[in-house]
């Protein structure tokens, strides 16, 4: 027979078996080895470029190496399921472009992840206008002469985006329509190839962020025709498209930080902090301005209350172009 624990003893023992189970409920501390970084699309993007750039300044906060990792593919699709099916601790983050969060989503209803319910939306990190870049050899120089040579050779001029369904394809028809041209889409797995394609004159235009397209403006591997924010980016002289003539057309880019669904709200807070600590970083902030990207910070729930609005947005962006799924 057992003998009979005494009530200190039987106090002890409940003691000691309560401390023994909060110890295993909870985690160990975070992090507590290195974090990764998914992009779903190649390196030397817009969405590579911020990446890299902020996993070098959150890995100081963290104290923990943050490693980019490039799974490019489907607009971004690849790298969006891959971060859904990583296991929510905090380690797997999706470096998310606006293409696989609310365009892709948009048009495509065979995605196999929801923007909404699969993901835990942490800050947006940055937002930058495009810019419409033509191959050196083409003739126009300014949007005026690229609507009216375009609609003197219909059907020939092509133009290049990161994908079907990526946010520069949805907006390429949509400027193909405002302005009233007839242009061929060609569908590249990202930003690196059509750029090299758009510099040896494979194709005619593509808008792409400034980040990767004005170093090759300036070097005179491709021209600037015009940008899609409201008014011009500041240092450069680049016309915005309304001035072009096309009115009411603006639009912007964006990288966020998304972790997948169910990861602790405190792991996705500290995430949050570190993002915001590393935009106010003036190396982080010099480079921004240098690459004329808007840093962002909006907390997770106002990050994911963007994300449902633009959602709701670029459906009826996608049936107006013709583009629903």
């Amino acid at each position: 027979m057992h003998a009979r624990r005494t009530l200190p003893q039987f106090l002890a023992f409940l003691l000691a078996l309560g401390a023994s189970l909060a110890a295993q409920a909870q985690p160990a501390a975070w992090p507590s080895q290195p974090l990764r970084f998914i992009v779903g699309y190649p390196p030397g993007g817009g969405a590579d470029v911020v990446a890299r750039l902020f996993a070098e300044h959150m890995s100081r906060g963290l104290g923990q190496r943050i490693v980019v990792e490039n799974r490019a593919g489907a607009s971004g699709a690849i790298g969006a399921t891959t971060v859904t099916k990583a296991e929510p601790d905090g380690y797997t983050l999706l470096a998310a472009a606006i293409s696989e969060i609310t365009i892709n989503p948009a048009i495509n209803k065979t995605l196999t992840y929801d923007p909404i319910t699969d993901f835990a939306p942490v800050t947006l990190l940055g937002r930058f206008p495009q810019v419409l870049v033509a191959a050196p050899n083409f003739p126009p120089n300014t949007l005026q002469e690229l609507i009216a040579y375009a609609k003197a050779n219909p059907g020939k001029v092509r133009y290049a985006s990161f994908g079907n369904n990526t946010l520069n394809h949805v907006n390429g028809e949509r400027f193909r329509l405002a302005a009233g041209i007839d242009t061929v889409h060609v569908p590249y797995k990202g930003s690196g190839q059509s750029l090299i394609d758009l510099m040896a004159g494979v194709l005619e235009y593509t808008f792409d962020s400034p980040a990767t397209t004005l170093r090759q403006v300036k070097a005179g591997k491709l021209k600037a025709i015009a940008v899609t924010s409201e008014e011009r980016i500041p240092g450069e002289n680049i016309p915005t498209v309304i001035e072009g003539g096309v009115a009411g057309f603006t639009y912007y880019s964006w990288i966020g930080l998304m972790a997948p669904a169910k990861t602790p709200r405190a792991i996705v807070d500290r995430l949050h902090r570190e993002a915001v600590a590393a935009m106010k970083s003036p190396e982080l902030q010099q480079v921004a301005q240098g690459n004329h990207m808007q840093t962002g910070g909006n907390t997770p729930d106002e990050f994911a209350r963007q994300i449902r609005t633009e959602l709701a947005q670029y459906k009826q962006v996608a049936a107006q172009v013709g583009m629903s799924q």
